[in-house]
């Protein structure tokens, strides 16, 4: 028997000192997407593919389609696989928060990227959701002078970035009395499903709609092309959230009144840099925030170049 226990530990140490060499010639990265048919997230993909690229790294990319339950599955089936470090592109707070709970009892570093959960990961990399609200509504009472009445447009329920930048918008609402909430309901991030909730908002409210605050871009254009369809957005000011391509070139044609930029290519560099750091041990930011910025027609030509390239 002695010589099985000798075979078995010069297995053991030739798997250890494979993953050893696995790990310097490129770390693999498990990456969940929270849903690959947004265009930011897309955005997103592309900068971690090739910050990925630019250190070596590999990448396993999984879409999640918006399920918290599929995501919890993949980073699962990460763990089972052993790679070096997880990032999460959380679906839900709540829903989302066993996959960061799988990965830290298995030891595998998890980066969460663009959103958040309950539960605590290894680093985050993001934005201030509420800041972006904030801005784009804060433009809008610009705009409106203070008074006057809005629709909410709200993302996926229970995702982060819709509780937050929900809770931005009513601060501004509430520091500016003249400003009514006139509805709010989602789209869940999606364009069509927000033509059709603008459809439905002009035939209950008409004329009474004064702007539309949309927590992301693609719902933007859709409330856009609602209201372009119904001959109605000349007197109602339409602001969103992401500068993705559309909207950045919709503010540019003078349609769409304002985004809020949002470094996709910021943060999926990122949060492949600290899954890199985690995995080398080396130094890294718990928490990185990266600012937001408004686009309106004055500075969009600023951003419609970096635009085509993150």
């Amino acid at each position: 028997m002695k010589w099985l226990a000798a075979a078995l530990t010069a297995a053991f140490l030739l798997a250890g000192c494979a993953r050893r060499d696995a790990r310097q010639q490129g770390a693999v990265i498990g990456v969940s997407l929270m849903n690959l048919s947004n265009e930011f997230i897309v955005m997103l993909h592309k900068a971690m593919e090739a910050e990925a690229r630019d250190s070596g790294a590999a990448l396993i990319v999984n879409d999640a389609q918006r399920s918290a339950e599929r995501q919890v599955q993949q980073v699962e089936s990460f763990t089972a696989r052993r790679v070096d470090a997880i990032i999460l592109n959380p679906c839900e707070v709540e829903a989302s928060s066993p996959a960061v709970d799988r990965a830290r009892a298995a030891g595998i570093p998890i980066v969460n990227v663009n959103s958040e959960t309950r539960s605590e990961p290894t680093a985050f990399v993001g934005s201030r959701d509420e800041e972006s609200a904030r801005i784009a509504m804060e433009y809008i009472a610009g705009r409106l002078k203070g008074k006057g009445n809005v629709v909410m447009i709200h993302g996926f329920m229970g995702q982060a970035a819709q509780l937050k930048r929900e809770r931005g918008a009513r601060e501004v609402l509430a520091a500016h009395p003249g400003l009514k909430l006139l509805a709010a309901q989602t789209a869940e991030w999606d364009r069509a499903k927000a033509i059709s909730l603008m459809e439905n908002w002009i035939q209950s409210y008409g004329d009474s709609i004064d702007a539309v605050f949309a927590q992301n871009d693609e719902m933007a254009m859709g409330a856009l092309i609602a209201l372009e369809q119904a001959r109605r957005k000349e007197r109602v000011v339409v602001a969103g959230v992401d500068a993705i391509a559309d909207a950045l070139q919709a503010v540019k044609d003078g349609r769409l009144d304002a985004t809020v930029f949002q470094d996709a290519g910021g943060q999926g560099r990122m949060a492949v840099r600290t899954a890199l750091a985690l995995i080398r041990q080396q130094p890294y930011e718990k928490r990185t925030l990266i600012p937001f910025r408004l686009v309106t027609r004055d500075n969009v030509d600023e951003y419609l170049g970096p635009a085509a390239k993150r």
